[in-house]
């Protein structure tokens, strides 16, 4: 990582935004995200307690993903339908992938989860890695293709992190850590949550 890259992009983002995500205009965008209620929500929908009502469980995915502004308008309808067809057989085991996602062994979570996905059309990035952001989002990270290209070029490490369109746990983790590493580098100022960090990349990099 060209970690002199990372530092000039922090001092012009300061330059024009002092307080960083408390100034005015960040605090708009941050408003329009919606990123704090969603996250209480699925704080609440998927304690590990409630993964004894699997239907409850499905129904939650579907709003949260639903109101969601990091998900494409072609994809909400898409998911709620396709997660509503599924066979309550089906139904347990895309709640027991994700339980595994937040609450045990995420590796198998991940997998089984994008097993779900693969037949319904739906393995993108942005399905995998959003109710897993909206319940922990300082520690998970949502994976957005365009920005995930534009980090890896910029801080010249496309080589050593190839992005696929398909997801794949390994670069979820590998990905993850780097941009762990980045925002542990940075003034907290920039990393309220995930999501504002690489909006702070995407933001700064253009």
């Amino acid at each position: 990582m060209n970690i002199e890259k990372l530092f000039e992009l922090q001092g012009d983002f300061f330059a024009r935004f002092p307080d960083g995500f408390e100034d005015p205009e960040m605090l708009k965008i941050i408003k329009k995200h919606n990123v704090g209620k969603l996250s209480d929500q699925a704080l609440e929908a998927f304690d590990e307690m409630q993964f004894g009502k699997p239907e409850s469980i499905i129904q939650s995915m579907i709003q949260i993903m639903s109101r969601s502004s990091m998900i494409s308008m072609f994809d909400k309808p898409k998911f709620r339908d396709a997660i509503g067809s599924l066979s309550p057989a089906e139904r347990e085991v895309a709640v027991d992938a994700l339980q595994a996602m937040l609450h045990g062994d995420e590796e198998q979570g991940f997998n089984q989860f994008l097993e779900i996905l693969i037949p319904l059309k739906l393995a993108r990035w942005s399905m995998i890695s959003a109710l897993p952001f909206y319940y922990a989002p300082t520690e998970c990270w949502f994976i957005k293709p365009n920005t995930t290209k534009s980090i890896l070029k910029y801080f010249e490490m496309d080589q050593e992190l190839v992005y696929k369109p398909r997801p794949s746990y390994e670069f979820y983790r590998d990905y993850s850590a780097f941009l762990d590493s980045m925002r542990d580098e940075c003034d907290p100022k920039l990393s309220s949550s995930n999501a504002a960090f690489t909006g702070f990349l995407m933001m700064s990099i253009r």
